[in-house]
């Protein structure tokens, strides 16, 4: 056992561990706190440990020289030494980078930075990871030692190897992962009968929940009553106006009591034409998260333009938090949206054309991959709807990558232009809607993404690929510090999503009042106007 487990570290692998957590230091896209710090810097060293002592192995096995006892000690001294100046410069140079991050986005400079703690979580966290690595390979060894009895030197070998793999690989995702998510689920299920605080069932017949409503209250979950319980009343709706609003409509239909997303979204239709929605001038029908929750300020935004006179749609098809959603319930998230999506358009197809509401979608990271999914393509999107507004889309979104993977020459992957504009805009600033100075007919869709918003440019293909966003010009956000490195950038972003609420609006994954100008460009009413839009950016930002 003590020459697996308790055997002095490699060379290598001691080499690339600090480079990796070194590199784990540099700034990202948003500041973090030095315990995430100090987390990043042992998943980051374990896996830099790891590819070190990979290659160790492997060029022992290729050079058969070995230095000497004295050559050896040597070159530990001087790699030992290195080491430790580069992790002190790197720990004392962090502190600037965070305070750097936190100017660009106009945040406190002053900030809670412990470099002793972060060394002692990072040690802690990479002693325990290697030991139990090293308690796995102590047992594939005992296993191939056993296997060895009984068949060929090289068959033992491969066999255990194998089964070794697949064993960690089983418990790793039918055991810890499973148990994590039932656990997140137990908790979230919980959280979902509750309501905020706050929020009181609905009176207007116009809500969901409301009485002689299809959708009983306590059926909506905790984020459905928050947006039907939360919906603009007539008299605010009046006072930005300046006339007589009308109630608006808000249709929810959450996860309890269906068996479906077919029967989640047949029952929507029939509660869309109780409210009397299809009468209505507008109709969105609006993708959630992976709890169910919309977005305040695109529901918002929509009934204000409107002055009531507006309705939307939504289902809830998980109650997992967004992150948890994304890997395992992205399918459902599709399938809800195409099927809520089709249920709609079929029941406007069979009204007379001239009689119609305007058909727009909106939703915000998940709840945009949610609606992506109920169209072929851009060109499918435009010939079905009369607009759509995808706020922080994934990495994941189909038309999304479509449209920046195959965006004109010269433009940059956080800003592209896709056929000179015509249909499909990207912005994170209201100009960035002008651009490019081409016509742009509707119907429009717009795509809301700031350049520091990591739920939009993680991806997995980060832990091996230097990415667009950080070639050539940087977008508006974006320290020009920042650097790629294999695998550590693919974990800082991952960690910077933590933190994508958590910084001012323009930044990260916040929209506020940008969602305003997204709205007054995709679906604006008759006769509303540029100061119109500036006001309810004032009131969109105070809320």
């Amino acid at each position: 056992m003590d020459r697996v487990v308790l055997r002095r570290l490699g060379f290598g692998g001691t080499l690339l561990a600090t480079l990796f957590a070194c590199a784990s230091l540099t700034p990202s896209l948003l500041p973090r706190t030095w315990l995430y710090q100090g987390v990043m810097c042992a998943v980051t060293g374990i896996l830099g440990y790891a590819l070190g002592a990979a290659a160790g192995a492997l060029g022992r096995m290729v050079i058969r020289y070995r230095l000497p006892e004295r050559g050896r000690r040597i070159a530990w001294q001087v790699m030992s030494g290195g080491c430790a100046g580069l992790a002190v410069a790197a720990l004392a140079y962090s502190i600037e980078w965070q305070r750097d991050l936190r100017a660009l986005m106009g945040m406190d400079t002053r900030l809670t930075w412990f470099p002793p703690l972060i060394v002692a979580v990072a040690v802690t966290l990479f002693t325990t990871s290697l030991i139990i690595s090293r308690l796995v390979r102590l047992g594939g060894r005992k296993l191939i030692t056993w296997l060895d009895r009984y068949v060929p030197f090289y068959i033992g070998h491969t066999i255990g190897v194998l089964l070794i793999a697949l064993l960690v690989a089983v418990f790793a995702n039918d055991v810890l992962f499973a148990a994590f998510v039932a656990r997140v689920s137990d908790i979230s299920s919980v959280t979902n009968q509750g309501t905020q605080p706050g929020v009181r069932r609905p009176t207007s017949s116009n809500l969901s929940g409301a009485p002689g409503s299809l959708v009983s209250w306590d059926s909506l979950g905790r984020e459905g009553r928050r947006f039907t319980g939360t919906a603009a009343t007539p008299a605010r709706l009046t006072a930005f106006s300046g006339r007589p609003a009308a109630r608006p409509i808000r249709v929810y239909v959450g996860l309890e009591g269906t068996t479906s997303p077919q029967a989640q979204a047949a029952l929507a239709v029939r509660e869309l034409e109780r409210t009397g929605a299809f009468g209505r001038p507008v109709l969105a029908v609006l993708g959630t998260t992976g709890t169910g929750w919309v977005d305040p300020h695109i529901a918002d935004t929509l009934e204000y333009m409107y002055n009531g006179r507006s309705a939307m749609v939504a289902l809830q098809y998980s109650y997992l938090p967004s992150w948890v959603s994304f890997l395992v319930d992205r399918d459902k998230a599709a399938a809800t949206g195409r099927a809520l999506f089709e249920a709609v358009h079929d029941r406007l197809a069979r009204m007379p054309v001239k009689s119609r509401p305007r058909l727009v979608l909106s939703g915000e990271s998940l709840g945009s991959y949610e609606l992506e999914e109920a169209f072929s393509d851009l060109d499918d999107l435009a010939a079905r709807a009369d607009g759509a507004m995808f706020v922080g889309p994934p990495n994941a979104n189909p038309i999304w990558h479509h449209l920046t993977t195959e965006r004109e020459r010269g433009s940059p992957v956080w800003r592209p232009v896709y056929d000179e504009g015509r249909t499909a805009r990207f912005a994170q600033q209201p100009a960035d809607l002008k651009n490019p100075p081409a016509p742009w007919p509707h119907p429009r869709v717009v795509y809301l993404q700031n350049t520091s918003d990591p739920v939009v440019w993680w991806s997995p293909a980060l832990a091996y690929r230097r990415p667009a966003w950080l070639e050539g010009p940087r977008g508006p956000g974006i320290n020009p510090q920042m650097n790629w490195f294999p695998l550590v950038t693919f974990w800082q972003v991952l960690v910077d999503m933590t933190a994508a609420l958590s910084v001012p609006a323009g930044h990260g994954h916040r929209y506020a009042a940008n969602i305003v100008d997204g709205w007054a460009a995709v679906a604006a009413p008759p006769g509303w106007s540029a100061d119109d839009t500036q006001r309810l950016r004032t009131l969109i930002s105070s809320s």
